[in-house]
């Protein structure tokens, strides 16, 4: 009860920190309550970006990326941005479709026949499609491993996610479909390692190499990456840790993701960040933003297609219900309804790094947020290995108070705007 009093007491006070006239001047307003919150939870580092329409974005940092020896978050601090990397490999889906290569209807089998392998209670796995896929809605199991450590006292043995496509494959004979495809959602890393696969042989390009050619550089992304950093960028690469009561345990270092680098491989400071929201909004015109997906396809990308419940599930960011409903799930984007108005959003949880993009489309705005800690609401570690699902405990997740103070206060100020 104390946890909820005090999560209630920064919720209010982070909204009611948002006073200023102008919606920039807002966010900045919003500084001292940011702060707040990352102290509440026990937060290292981390940062805040907002854009609207053509206006300079407000950037608000915070804390440490590293503390041995410390260094402070800055503009170039470059953060894991976990599953908002599935944003991309399905805006690079729909740019394969327009380009009149695949169906979004495709049996995934099509293009990935190994998956012919798993176990489908319920039919064939050929009728499993691309839609299914990006809609989380396939059947499949939530984590890449289907097993976790068995011996706390040592899993550096085992890979941090699985480094090969063959890993995975050899998987397939022992995963299983858990409902009937296309009936419901229940969120699916693995699924998203398949859609990796279809990008990958369709277009003769490793996943990293046709996202960077078909979407950061001409988003002018340049100091993005995927897995491990260049070595020009080592020194901006933040720690992560999990916190367990005071305890805080540092997580995998610049990490690679392996072959799931398609479900959370991306790596990037703010203000690149800031360039995909800018893309996001979007800018009538704008011809580049037009090569890489047409306006059409992104607003397709927004339509909800099914309701995101989890049954006798605690609600997490991804879940909670917004005026009595449920968000729904789009292709590869979830979509909530606030106070009467359309809001698109994606989550990120890996190794530590928590993270959350919104944009209003019809008000032209767009906030990214991302902290190195996750409070894991748990007195003491789980165990002493590094676990790459770390979702925060939903009663200690900040990001449920910063959405709020977002979307109640900074985005409809922001839309009332010139």
């Amino acid at each position: 009860m104390k946890n909820k009093k005090i999560g209630c007491a920064a919720a209010l006070a982070f909204t009611a920190a948002v006073s200023a006239s102008s919606a920039q001047a807002q966010t900045q307003a919003l500084k001292p309550a940011f702060e707040a919150q990352l102290k509440q939870h026990g937060v290292v580092g981390g940062g805040l970006a907002f854009v609207h329409g053509p206006a300079p974005a407000a950037l608000i940092l915070s804390g440490d990326a590293r503390t041995e020896p410390r260094q402070a978050i800055d503009a170039e601090t470059a953060y894991n941005w976990a599953s908002i990397t599935k944003t991309f490999t399905a805006i690079a889906i729909l740019q394969l479709r327009d380009r009149g290569l695949l169906s979004l209807d495709d049996p995934i089998t099509k293009y990935v026949p190994e998956l012919r392998q798993v176990h489908d209670a319920y039919g064939s796995p050929d009728a499993i499609t691309i839609r299914q896929l990006l809609t989380h809605s396939a059947g499949f199991r939530n984590p890449t491993w289907p097993w976790d450590c068995d011996d706390a006292k040592d899993c550096t043995w085992q890979p941090f996610e699985p480094t090969r496509w063959t890993q995975v494959a050899a998987m397939l004979p022992y995963t299983h479909v858990a409902f009937p495809p296309g009936s419901r959602w229940s969120y699916s890393n693995p699924g998203y390692v398949f859609l990796g696969q279809v990008i990958e042989r369709l277009s003769g390009d490793d996943f990293e190499v046709y996202v960077d050619k078909n979407i950061l550089k001409p988003l002018g992304m340049a100091d993005s990456y995927f897995d491990r950093a260049p070595y020009f960028l080592q020194g901006h690469v933040s720690a992560s840790w999990l916190r367990a009561g005071s305890r805080l345990e540092a997580q995998p270092f610049d990490y690679d993701t392996g072959i799931t680098t398609s479900n959370s491989g991306l790596k990037a400071p703010l203000p690149d960040m800031v360039k995909y929201l800018r893309f996001l909004v979007g800018e009538p015109g704008n011809a580049r933003y037009e090569t890489v997906l047409k306006r059409s396809s992104l607003e397709e990308m927004w339509r909800g297609e099914v309701p995101v419940t989890e049954p006798g599930e605690a609600a997490t960011a991804y879940t909670e219900t917004s005026g009595g409903k449920p968000p729904m799930m789009g292709l590869g984007f979830f979509v909530m309804e606030r106070n009467g108005h359309r809001y698109i959003y994606h989550d990120g949880d890996q190794a530590g790094f928590s993270s959350e993009l919104l944009v209003d489309p019809d008000g032209k705005s767009a906030a990214i947020l991302v902290v190195n800690t996750t409070d894991t609401g748990a007195e003491t570690p789980a165990s002493t290995h590094a676990i790459s699902n770390t979702d925060p405990d939903p009663a200690t997740d900040l990001r449920k108070s910063m959405r709020a103070a977002l979307v109640d206060k900074v985005f409809p100020a922001a839309a009332k705007a010139p």
